[in-house]
């Protein structure tokens, strides 16, 4: 009810303003232009003053259309204010006065609100003022993508070439890339640098660029870097973000062309494998290298060459050529190759040679090389003579052998060849060993060698003292013959070896002894009231074994002990083993006989010492045990000598019995 009444006043007021002609003064503020990145809040901000105050003011908003035509998007007035409906900013927009500043806040800007805002400030005068800010609206782009060409590029292209594409998408403003190579910025050039760009709007109003290099490449450019750079606008700022770095391949004729031997390394042998390396400065693909020997006209279409086994004749001079299809360009270089030989050895006298003892012996040897050589003379594996001569000024019987014959290159690991020599000196044949053997044995037959030395081989014959003639083989050897005999044993026979050639003969005598085993028996007695012992010998020779039994006999308090040997030889020179016994026993036998004798001894003198004591069969004292008859279990080991004289039994008083008195 308070707006009628006054309404008629505020309208009267102005007309009185009017009609005295005072006119209120406003003023109006803003920002030439607000940056903001895409996707935030944009303030823009409207600064005004009036003297009417604020009661009576009117705030609004406009943003200026592609027809530069106005579109108010805000209005405030003293009673009222509301976004404009159906348009940009309907649901984005807010207004905030604060004193004399308006502020209009643009929620989720985009690029599409890149436009220029208006702020316009009514009073209730006619008076009005207005200012303008432009909203700019920055969005950076993705990082930036290069290509290089996938085929390599000719220095002979006479037009500029491709050499590889950059593209950078969803940037605003608008990005700008730049070429650079090797850190150098590329510009165009005419006929030789072309950079040509692209711009695509995308749907959502974002730039998307993409440029292309091509320029005239040279053969330095094979090792060139390239990479593109994005220059891009952010609020206040300028950035730059570099692409990945690039390389090209560059085809480009060679200038020079090299051939070398890669092995062996250093000098060549027959027999080496050889291998031939051929390259040059260039790297172009539609090409022929070909190594070729000028002296056997074998080649091969490769940068290698490989010759297993040389010879001499793969010497000579070989010539690598690169041929260039396309233009036809053709560029060689060649290089000599030595191969080193050592022919075999030759020795004069060929094969072999003989001498009379006690002439002088001359051999030469020589082998053809293409480096100096060295010569030396073996024989059994020691070092005779160093040169190529031989030389013994008077030849004995141990100069006769086989000699070798090396020939080596010294500057030249493994070059060496070799042959060989017998040498025969002519003279009585020798036999090894003593004049006199002496030959001992166990066995009924024997192995006689002769082994004597000479040239011509000697002839070896085998007799007997008795006259006979022996059979046996003879085998030649490298220095004479050698002979072997199998000879039955005679007694007080020898034997001869004979050796002979037509200087001479020579005889060794053999003289044969034969190893004889002997093994003594044993014969057992029995008797009475006398104790004899009796060393026992196993006989090998039969095949049972008597062990002998022990009678204790004590006369007048006193032990007699009578004992006597007799070892009877047996006639039989090689023992005949038992069929029943083995050998690994008779010591085991032996030994138990020996043990059991002796603890039989042990035992007599113990009973004896009992009953000198008292403490046998209750007596006390002496007993006189003489007059017991003897058991059939009583019994006396009487040992004969080599005579067979009995033995003698010595009394209580040590006289001698008879035997027909015990």
């Amino acid at each position: 009810m308070a707006l009628p009444d006054t309404a008629p006043l505020l309208v009267g007021l102005l007309l009185l303003f009017h009609a005295f002609g005072a006119w209120a003064i406003v003023e109006v503020n803003m920002e030439d232009k607000v940056e903001v990145m895409a996707g935030e809040t944009a303030q823009i901000t409207c600064m005004f003053t009036t003297d009417e105050g604020l009661g009576g003011t009117t705030i609004q908003w406009f943003y200026v259309l592609p027809n530069k035509e106005r579109q108010r998007i805000y209005n405030k007035e003293p009673m009222h204010e509301a976004a404009e409906q159906n348009t940009l900013f309907t649901h984005r927009i807010s207004l905030n006065v604060n004193g004399t500043a308006a502020v209009l806040a643009i929620r989720d800007v985009g690029v599409r609100d890149n436009l220029e805002f208006i702020c316009v400030i009514k009073t209730l005068t006619p008076e009005e003022a207005e200012g303008r800010t432009q909203l700019q609206v920055f969005k950076s782009p993705t990082f930036p993508t290069i290509e290089a060409v996938e085929t390599g590029i000719s220095v002979n292209e006479e037009a500029p070439s491709k050499i590889g594409s950059c593209r950078v998408k969803n940037g605003y403003p608008k990005p700008h890339i730049t070429w650079y190579r090797n850190n150098m910025p590329l510009r165009n050039t005419p006929r030789e640098v072309v950079v040509t760009s692209s711009t695509t709007i995308e749907s959502s109003g974002l730039f998307s660029v993409q440029s292309e290099l091509t320029m005239k490449v040279k053969k330095e450019d094979k090792d060139a870097v390239f990479y593109c750079e994005v220059i891009y606008f952010v609020p206040g700022a300028t950035k730059m973000t570099e692409s990945q770095h690039i390389n090209i391949t560059v085809y480009y004729l060679p200038t020079e062309v090299t051939i070398w031997v890669e092995s062996p390394k250093g000098k060549i042998k027959e027999g080496d494998t050889l291998e031939l390396r051929c390259d040059n400065n260039g790297n172009y693909p539609s090409s022929i290298t070909t190594i070729k020997h000028q002296n056997s006209e074998y080649s091969v279409e490769n940068k290698t060459m490989v010759r297993t086994n040389v010879k001499r004749l793969d010497g000579g001079v070989y010539e690598c050529t690169f041929e260039e299809t396309d233009n036809f360009e053709v560029i060689s270089r060649s290089t000599k190759v030595s191969v080193n030989y050592l022919e075999s050895a030759v020795i004069m006298p060929k094969d072999s040679i003989a001498v009379m003892e006690g002439e002088e012996l001359k051999a030469s040897c020589n082998a053809l090389s293409s480096l100096q050589t060295s010569t030396t003379w073996f024989k059994n594996e020691k070092l005779v003579s160093k040169g190529n001569t031989l030389s013994v000024k008077s030849a004995t019987l141990e100069t006769a052998g086989m000699y070798k014959c090396v020939v080596t290159v010294p500057e030249m690991e493994g070059m060496k060849t070799s042959s060989t020599l017998q040498v025969n000196v002519k003279g009585s044949p020798q036999i090894l060993g003593p004049d006199v053997q002496e030959v001992e044995t166990y066995e009924t037959t024997v192995n006689l060698t002769c082994s004597a030395t000479g040239f011509p081989a000697p002839t070896i014959m085998w007799t007997t003292s008795d006259g006979k003639n022996l059979n046996a083989l003879q085998t030649e050897t490298e220095d004479g013959a050698q002979s072997v005999v199998t000879f039955k044993i005679t007694p007080n026979v020898k034997v001869f070896c004979n050796a002979s050639n037509d200087f001479g003969s020579k005889v060794v005598e053999f003289n044969i002894k034969t190893i004889v085993h002997t093994t003594p028996t044993t014969t057992t007695t029995t008797s009475t009231n006398t104790i004899t012992y009796d060393t026992v010998l196993y006989n090998t020779s039969t095949a049972n074994t008597t062990i002998p039994s022990t009678n204790i006999t004590f006369i007048n308090d006193t032990v007699t002990q009578n004992t006597s040997t007799n070892y009877v030889n047996d006639p039989v020179q090689t023992p005949t083993k038992s069929p029943n016994i083995k050998k690994e026993s008779k010591g085991f036998v032996i030994a138990i006989i020996i043990i059991a004798i002796f603890l039989l001894a042990i035992l007599g003198s113990v009973l004896y010492f009992l009953y000198k004591k008292g403490r046998i069969c209750g007596r006390s004292g002496k007993q006189d045990f003489s007059k017991r008859k003897s058991s059939k279990d009583n019994i006396v080991v009487e040992m004969k000598s080599d005579n067979t004289e009995e033995a003698i039994l010595l009394g209580v008083n040590g006289e001698k019995q008879q035997p027909n008195d015990q």
